[in-house]
């Protein structure tokens, strides 16, 4: 059995590497947050991989640049994503690089997942061919096999339809990395077509579909890949389909001193930049999609702020108040406006239904870092409840709470 000190010495053309137990072991407990056994192979595999690259990057950058790799889009967003495709990513700079790994003991191809090649936003400019032995009875090491541009594997590989993957043979991979780091930054991807855009309704019923845990390969289902890709590049909507099939639904929980909607998952800000394209997080909805018998008319009846500028988008969504409305609903809107750098945010409350009235006391609250910045609270006849007219810059979060009685509710959102 050659050990890899052999193959080294075998083959000096390519970059070979020993595999860190302590990566390993951590790769290993981090990929356990799946929804099966083939993901949870699947996210260790690219773990291992990722980690170890990581390094040697940060290695080679710390003489050549000052730039760091970074992992791409973020270490939080892996488990999402490695629940649905293999392959991760590194970002250096405006350069992206897909780690593509296999544990083919004869790699006569790369075969990249097709979202790494046709998803506008997770397109790389190089593909890394990387094979790794996993095997603890003999030496653990990765060899990383060569690399091909976004622009040749678009347009000289060959796609397959049966797994979604463009294939290049080996061969036609370059195996100087030096040219690799020489050329970050230059733009080395063919063009790809946007993305389709999806409805919030259209989005719950693809996550329906492909929440089912059972579903080993949900990225394989009979559905248009434009459909897919359109759901995946939303981060919210992935996140919702990584929290579903693990069974992470919201749910309302309710003890004897208290009750709360909560999540195992940190909380996910609805992007509110987004409603001005009508892209809406799953659970909301635009103002022509909200009017039906459940939530009445109310979306007709947006009050306007003081400054007397008229809201250009509107988005909704139903609140399960539980046990404290007997199973009734409220609607809490949000009114969006554009002026000049900033975005005009009012919120309000509204009844449901054939119901004319908020509950009393109902706490409707702005939070800022977890701290109140505004409280209204319902009283016996009120039709609605509203925060003060607010603005905020690009990339400004803020939370809205709901509560009543020992329940309680929080959105996030991000400007």
């Amino acid at each position: 059995m050659l050990s890899l000190s052999d193959f080294v010495n075998i083959d000096t053309k390519h970059i070979w590497m020993p595999l860190e137990t302590a990566k390993q072991e951590e790769a290993w407990q981090l990929s356990q947050h799946h929804s099966n056994t083939i993901a949870r192979y699947n996210a260790y595999l690219n773990r291992v991989c990722l980690s170890h690259l990581l390094s040697w990057f940060q290695e080679w950058l710390r003489e050549e640049s000052t730039l760091q790799p970074e992992v791409f889009p973020s270490q939080e967003n892996l488990p999402s994503l490695l629940e649905i495709v293999n392959g991760t990513a590194i970002k250096v700079g405006e350069a992206r690089i897909v780690l593509v790994p296999t544990e083919t003991l004869d790699i006569e191809e790369l075969r990249v997942p097709q979202e790494w090649v046709d998803i506008n936003s997770w397109a790389a400019d190089y593909y890394l061919s990387v094979q790794v032995n996993l095997d603890e009875e003999d030496d653990s090491w990765m060899r990383v096999g060569g690399f091909v541009t976004h622009h040749l594997l678009k347009n000289q590989g060959s796609y397959n339809d049966s797994d979604r993957t463009y294939s290049l043979p080996i061969e036609q991979l370059s195996e100087n990395f030096t040219l690799l780091f020489a050329t970050l930054g230059l733009h080395l991807q063919a063009d790809i077509p946007p993305e389709v855009t999806l409805s919030a309704a259209e989005a719950e019923k693809l996550l329906q579909t492909l929440s089912d845990a059972s579903i080993y390969s949900p990225r394989l289902l009979d559905i248009p890949f434009e459909q897919w890709a359109a759901l995946i590049s939303q981060e919210q909507w992935r996140q919702q389909l990584y929290n579903r099939r693990l069974g992470r639904e919201q749910n309302t929980a309710a003890t004897e001193s208290t009750a709360t909607v909560r999540t195992d998952s940190p909380p996910i800000s609805v992007q509110l930049s987004q409603w001005f394209q009508e892209v809406f997080a799953v659970g909301w909805h635009p103002i022509h999609e909200a009017l039906n018998p459940q939530i009445g008319t109310l979306a007709l009846d947006v009050r306007s702020s003081s400054t007397n500028k008229k809201p250009s988008v509107h988005g909704v969504k139903l609140i399960d108040l539980g046990m404290q409305l007997g199973g009734k609903s409220l609607a809490l809107m949000l009114a969006l406006s554009q002026e000049e750098e900033k975005t005009g945010i009012l919120v309000q409350v509204h009844p449901t239904g054939n119901e004319k009235y908020l509950p009393p006391n109902l706490k409707l609250i702005l939070l800022e870092s977890e701290s109140p910045l505004q409280e209204i609270k319902s009283r016996g006849r009120d039709c609605y409840i509203q925060l003060n007219y607010f603005k905020g810059l690009p990339g400004t979060k803020f939370a809205v709470k709901l509560a009543l009685d020992n329940f309680s509710m929080v959105e996030y959102f991000s400007i």
